[in-house]
């Protein structure tokens, strides 16, 4: 595992044992599946990793962004790049960014672009089972989201009607359209998972942060460490109450005030 900058780059199985002990305490229910088209396979030189993340890190900025959009990168050798921390929403698919991850996969995954490396498609689908089996998400076509299924101009869902993207590219699992995720790379994601989800514990109710900066705690006092922050408008939920403190994870000690959530 190795870091720079803002950077982190592991094997899978480091992944595995990493996204294990995160506590994360934005609402996640679904995981977006991205090609970055440019770069590609062929910008790839197998050591180029940190490079390849800055550059795309300073073209998003170009853009807009206020830092790198997605929240993972994966790597034609299989590599796995944390990118943007897991408690901001990501600037992945327009409409479809709140309680969502970004997952950018290096290459142009378009019929005639990169054939996927056999490493390469083995990371996509662990990536995403170990992500699916963390956060209690039963993969379906409204849980594993494809660029290509939202419209650019009006942020809606269309399935692949209107002014759309290709991404996550029209080979990408034999296809992009909804039909081809679930007949190829819904099944495989599962499969990776074992075939069987967690079922979450059910949470009382949904609320925003309406707090610039919430801090999240490790017990239910403003004397508890605080172990994360939520930006305003970051949607969770809540398990349990106590006082004027609200728990966000069905099983960790993850507290929050309850006066900055809006339900």
């Amino acid at each position: 595992m190795q870091t720079k900058t803002n950077f982190t780059l592991m094997t899978v199985d480091e992944f595995a044992t990493w996204i294990s002990t995160q506590s994360v305490a934005r609402k996640i229910s679904t995981l977006q599946n991205h090609h970055t088209y440019i770069p590609n396979y062929t910008h790839f030189k197998g050591n180029n990793h940190f490079p390849m993340l800055s550059g795309m890190n300073a073209s998003h900025l170009e853009r807009g962004f206020d830092m790198i959009g997605q929240n993972i990168t994966t790597f034609p050798d299989g590599m796995v790049a944390i990118c943007r921390p897991f408690e901001r929403i990501p600037a992945g698919i327009k409409g479809a960014n709140t309680g969502s991850l970004c997952l950018e996969h290096v290459g142009n995954f378009d019929a005639g672009g990169d054939v996927m490396a056999a490493v390469h498609r083995q990371a996509i689908l662990q990536v995403n089972a170990l992500l699916a089996r963390k956060f209690s998400i039963t993969p379906s076509k409204e849980t594993l989201l494809y660029h290509h299924w939202w419209d650019l101009r009006t942020g809606l869902r269309t399935d692949g009607t209107g002014s759309t993207k290709s991404c996550p590219g029209t080979a990408f699992f034999g296809g992009n359209t909804v039909a081809a995720a679930q007949a190829n790379f819904i099944p495989e994601v599962l499969g990776a998972m074992g075939g069987t989800t967690n079922v979450p514990a059910k949470p009382l109710r949904s609320a925003k942060v309406t707090a610039d900066a919430l801090n999240v705690r490790d017990q239910a006092s403003i004397e508890g460490k605080v172990v994360s922050k939520l930006i305003k408008g970051t949607a969770v939920e809540c398990y349990e109450d106590s006082g004027d403190w609200s728990r966000l994870h069905p099983t960790k000690a993850m507290w929050v005030s309850r006066r900055y959530l809006a339900s």
